[in-house]
């Protein structure tokens, strides 16, 4: 999965978000899986940019609550 943008996720409509951060959190429990197994040699840098994604579209969503 590639990078967002805040600017991507402003556009993004509530429902849409909340796809994406189950999509993206679902891919970290992978990627913690691998890492507690030793496999994630390749992907290692992809956990942190992907954690930021996610605080990303929370941030949004917290805004729109507001």
């Amino acid at each position: 999965m590639t990078r967002i943008r805040m600017k991507t996720v402003r556009e993004l409509n509530e429902k849409d978000l909340k796809e994406r951060l189950e999509q993206m959190r679902s891919e970290l429990a992978k990627f913690r899986v691998d890492a507690s197994k030793g496999t994630l040699r390749k992907d290692s840098g992809k956990v942190r940019p992907l954690r930021r994604d996610i605080a990303r579209i929370l941030t949004r969503l917290n805004e729109k609550r507001q």
